[in-house]
């Protein structure tokens, strides 16, 4: 993957070196927070690669929510980590920008937080251990500066294609809030058991991986991704499926617990997204079989 010299996003909002990174806060809208916070505290510390947020209702609602402040002057590419960040950023724009286009839509670019430690957003806390996620309250995506050193060294899944590929996948939870998918999800989950939430909150999981292998197959050509970056991608949705996240913690995996899919699952989404370049692939919802 060669990514220096390519154009950057200006849709950074860095709040490193903030104290608290404007705050805590309460639950997120409608306490969804607490649907994968067990499996968070069995991880916390130690496995990260579980988004916490990517289903809390846009609309707001419930729960106590931090503000964060606004940035005090102009957004600058100051370090090497922020021009990675904002250059991944900058091509999933290209991409979606272009197949919203094609069905004759305009994309509406996510702002992608950079902080450290914590931070506040509208669907609550934000704190490194939950690991990146994408709030529909603000329509932004979060990341702790941190997390792609945590995910290689206790992940052992580093390397820029890599951290490219969770960049994209939460890029594709705000193509999912754009196109309704996520609001859909919300008003199914509110109204069946746990488990059958969980099998819906898979399903979204598994189209945003999805969603990832197509961005990576479009933008592929202009960073020269190789085969060795697709292994690197498919090794990352390996090591972060429930199954070894949870043998990870020394616990028997679970299916019915399940929020994000097995490793072959994520593998098997993020390649299929990736060979046919198709959005019209990624329809887990229509599927009979994961």
């Amino acid at each position: 993957m060669e990514w220096r010299g390519r154009r950057t996003s200006s849709n950074i909002e860095d709040r490193r070196g903030r104290a608290g990174g404007g705050g805590g806060g309460g639950r997120g809208p409608g306490g969804a927070l607490g649907i994968v916070g067990t499996l968070v505290v069995l991880l916390v510390g130690a496995y990260f690669g579980v988004d916490v947020t990517p289903f809390l209702n846009a609309s707001g609602g419930g729960g106590t929510v931090a503000s964060a402040p606004a940035p005090t002057g102009p957004n600058r590419i100051d370090d090497d980590q922020e021009a990675f960040v904002a250059t991944v950023l900058a091509e999933t724009e290209q991409v979606w920008t272009e197949i919203f286009r094609a069905s004759g839509r305009r994309y509406a670019p996510t702002t992608l937080v950079l902080y450290s430690g914590a931070t506040g957003s509208a669907c609550g806390a934000a704190q490194a251990a939950m690991g990146p996620f994408y709030c529909p309250g603000d329509t932004k995506v979060y990341l702790d500066t941190d997390f792609f050193r945590v995910m290689r060294d206790q992940l052992g899944a580093g390397g820029d294609f890599a951290n490219a590929y969770v960049i994209a996948h939460e890029v594709a939870h705000h193509v999912q809030d754009l196109l309704g998918t996520l609001g859909q999800v919300n008003a199914q989950r509110a109204r069946v058991s746990e488990s059958q939430a969980n099998a819906l909150s898979v399903r979204i999981e598994l189209q945003a991986d999805c969603y990832a292998g197509l961005w990576a197959q479009q933008a592929s050509q202009r960073l020269r991704v190789t085969d060795a970056d697709i292994r690197q991608a498919l090794e990352t949705a390996a090591r972060i499926g429930d199954d070894a996240l949870q043998r990870a913690a020394g616990r028997r995996p679970v299916p019915d617990s399940f929020t994000h899919g097995t490793s072959q699952q994520r593998q098997d989404w993020f390649f299929r997204g990736y060979r046919s370049g198709d959005p019209g692939q990624c329809d887990t919802f229509r599927a009979q079989s994961l």
